[in-house]
C-alpha cells in the first residue's frame, strides 16, 4: 500500500517494542521503520530514518522521552510524537505537551488501540487518552514554574551529578547549570539539594530507574 505511515517505536524494553509492532501488523497503512531502546538512540533514528510518527516511552533510562522528543522536534518538527506513560497525573501530561508532543495515551490501557492513535497524530490531530482528558491538561502551563530544560537538570541533579558534570552532559557552561539549578530551587521554594531531590521525586516531577 502506498503512502504508509512510517513509524518509530522508542521504549527501553524490547518485550514491549515487540507487543507494539504486533498491534501495528494488522493495519496496512503503518509501516514500522525502526526502534529505539533509549533516548538517545531515539534522537539519532529520527534524523535518519525521519519517520512520520514516533511512538515514544516517556520514562527512558538517561535521556528521558521528554527530553528526546524535545530534542527531536528542534530538528525535525514536522514529526508526530505520540507519548505513552504508565503516569495519568496532570504533571506528566502538561511536560509531554510542553516538550512537543502530538499526543498522551497510558501504556496500560486495556483498550489501547495503538493504530488509531498513530493515523491521528499523522494527521495533525492532538490525542489524549480519555482517562486523563482533563481542561487543565493542555493549557501549555509551565508546570511547576519549571521549563523542559530545567526539568532536564533537574532530573540529572536527581541523579546525583554536579554542576560540572550535568554541564558536560548539556554542553553548557558551568555558570548556566548553576543559574538553572538557583532558578529551579527559587521555582520550588526550596533552598537544599536533599529537600530539592525528595520534592521532585514525589511530586513526580523526575523519572527513577
Amino acid at each position: 500500500m502506498a503512502d504508509k505511515i512510517s513509524v518509530l517505536l522508542v521504549d527501553d524494553h524490547s518485550l514491549v517494542r515487540r507487543g507494539f509492532r504486533r498491534l501495528l501488523e494488522d493495519a496496512s497503512d503503518i509501516d514500522v521503520a525502526g526502534e529505539a531502546s533509549d533516548g538517545a538512540e531515539a534522537v539519532r533514528l529520527a534524523e535518519k530514518l525521519r519517520p512520520q510518527v514516533i511512538v515514544m516511552d516517556c520514562a527512558l533510562p538517561g535521556m528521558s522521552g521528554l527530553v528526546a522528543t524535545r530534542r527531536i522536534l528542534e530538528l525535525s518538527p514536522q514529526i508526530a510524537v505520540l507519548m505513552l506513560s504508565m503516569h495519568s497525573e496532570d504533571t506528566w501530561v502538561r511536560q509531554s505537551f510542553d516538550a512537543g508532543a502530538r499526543g498522551y495515551l497510558l501504556k496500560n490501557a486495556i483498550d489501547l488501540d495503538l493504530a488509531t492513535a498513530i493515523r491521528k497524530v499523522a494527521a495533525g490531530e492532538t490525542v489524549l487518552d480519555p482517562q486523563i482528558s482533563r481542561p487543565s491538561a493542555l493549557k501549555g502551563e509551565r508546570d511547576y514554574g519549571l521549563t523542559v530544560r530545567e526539568l532536564e537538570i533537574l532530573q540529572l541533579i536527581v541523579d546525583g551529578k554536579s554542576n560540572k558534570e550535568i554541564a558536560a552532559q548539556l554542553e553548557l557552561s558551568v555558570n548556566t547549570v548553576a543559574v538553572h539549578r538557583a532558578n529551579i530551587m527559587d521555582a520550588l521554594g526550596i533552598h537544599k539539594t536533599a529537600e530539592l531531590v525528595v520534592y521532585a521525586i514525589r511530586n513526580g516531577l523526575v523519572n527513577l530507574p
